[in-house]
This record gives C-alpha cells, structure tokens and sequence, in this order.
C-alpha cells in the first residue's frame, strides 16, 4: 500500500467510522479541516522535541492550530501524517464542491 493509499483510506475510515459525510464537512466553510491538518502536521513535526526532553508524543492539550474544542486525539508522528493528508483532501473536496455550480 502506498502513502497515498493509506491517506484514501483514512478519509474513508472519517467518513464511515466517524461519520464526517461530506454534508458534515460543507459546514466547515471557515478553513477548519485545514486547521486540524496543520494541527496534526504541526504536532508530529514536533515529535523530535518533545522526546529529546521527556514529553511523550500523545499530549493531552490539543495544538494551538486545533479548531474544535473536542476531538484532538494524536496517536504517533506518521500516523498523524495521515491524518493530516486526509483533512487536507476533505478540504479540497469541500472547496470543489463549493466551485461547482
């Protein structure tokens, strides 16, 4: 499976799992599926830090970009790398949706 395979699948595991239809996702017109991208790239490209002083990787405050109160829930650097890819394909999604007539 490529990297590209993997991120096609987690937007399908927040669809059919999570229940992020894409109606749920037109309500985010506000730029937030990009904010909890960045929030979850930003958290993993932090993980070399965190570790070489004695944080574990799976904080419990959510990153500052996080857009919703709830929800925030890293699991490791690569997999939140997934994550982010496929925020950011629900977001263009949304935004292609949004062009069309």
């Amino acid at each position: 499976m490529t990297v590209i395979d993997e991120i096609a699948a987690e937007r399908r595991r927040q669809i059919e799992k999570e229940g992020w239809t894409v109606e749920h996702d037109n309500e985010h017109g506000n730029g937030e599926l990009a904010r909890a991208a960045a929030a979850y790239a930003d958290h993993a490209s932090r993980f070399q830090y965190a570790a070489s002083v004695g944080m574990t990787y799976a904080t419990r405050a959510p990153n500052p970009l996080w857009p919703w109160s709830g929800w925030w829930n890293p699991k490791d650097p690569r997999r939140d790398l997934i994550r982010a890819g496929a925020l950011i394909v629900a977001e263009i999604e949304r935004l292609d949706r949004k062009e069309q007539p």
